[in-house]
């Protein structure tokens, strides 16, 4: 080989600074010069040169952003929230497939069963669902991601409060989709908004003490509960079940303020809880 780059362009090429098109030559010929890649090692300072090799390791190490996380990231969501997001197994297609197909079933269950004041069996699932994904969300029993969590220097609390958010984001944007599709109860349809947010926040303040699984579990099983009883008290009579009434929802918004207030109370239990490995 004849030809060699010159040492003023390797140390310009080194620090980054040869132009087109003597860059390509240089590219193309370094590839399958041993003696010129010696030389630019030479000439190459050291410690950028590994500056380099580090940022191109890290690159190549990064994961993939999908898209979601892109989606938040330019929505304004900091980078490191939107991959806890992004991460948080109730965020899939299965989960959100499941979670449509009960709100299918219980509109068109509502459309199907005319001549009530309400749609009774929408208004029941529905306040179950962000119950539901926000235990999903989080602890070792139930989160694939839970180890990742335990060593992320992140304060308990706040993760759960993260993927709390983005439960009820995409549940109550979803179930408010699913509002739509039956105007003809009018306000009436939106009766689940309060009760869904009363079991959610009950269930996350009983979490401390009786873990993730446990505590949406029994508040749930007390939610189908108040349901049979107030079906049984109405007897037959066409009227709203308890919860959705007035009174009910005055008792459920009651609720959600307790529990969001104990849940504040123990934040700090959250710590403790997460390091757990039951």
């Amino acid at each position: 080989m004849s030809w060699h780059v010159p040492e003023e362009d390797l140390r310009a090429y080194a620090r980054g600074e040869l132009a087109a098109p003597a860059v390509w030559s240089a590219d193309a010929h370094l590839t399958s010069c041993a003696r010129c890649r010696e030389a630019l090692a030479e000439v190459s300072d050291p410690v950028v040169l590994d500056a380099g090799w580090k940022r191109l390791d890290a690159e190549l190490d990064a994961p993939r952003v999908g898209m979601l996380e892109a989606l938040l990231v330019r929505a304004g969501v900091a980078g490191h929230t939107a991959r806890l997001l992004a991460a948080a197994p109730v965020l899939r297609r299965s989960w959100l497939g499941a979670v449509v197909a009960v709100l299918l079933l219980s509109v068109g269950a509502a459309h199907a069963v005319q001549g009530g004041d309400s749609p009774t069996l929408f208004l029941a699932l529905a306040p179950l669902l962000p119950l539901a994904g926000v235990a999903l969300s989080y602890g070792p029993a139930l989160d694939p991601t839970y180890e990742m969590a335990v060593v992320a220097p992140l304060h308990g609390f706040r993760l759960l409060m993260i993927r709390t958010v983005a439960v009820l984001g995409v549940v109550l944007g979803l179930n408010g989709l699913a509002t739509l599709a039956l105007p003809e109860y009018g306000l009436r349809a939106l009766a689940w908004l309060l009760p869904a947010l009363a079991l959610t926040a009950a269930g996350l303040a009983l979490t401390p003490r009786l873990g993730p699984v446990l505590a949406p579990s029994l508040v749930g099983v007390a939610w189908v509960g108040l349901l049979i009883t107030a079906d049984e008290l109405r007897a037959g009579a066409e009227v709203p079940l308890a919860p959705f009434t007035p009174a009910g929802q005055g008792v459920a918004a009651v609720v959600t303020a307790l529990g969001a207030g104990l849940l504040f109370l123990l934040r700090d239990r959250f710590d403790l809880f997460q390091g757990r490995a039951v």
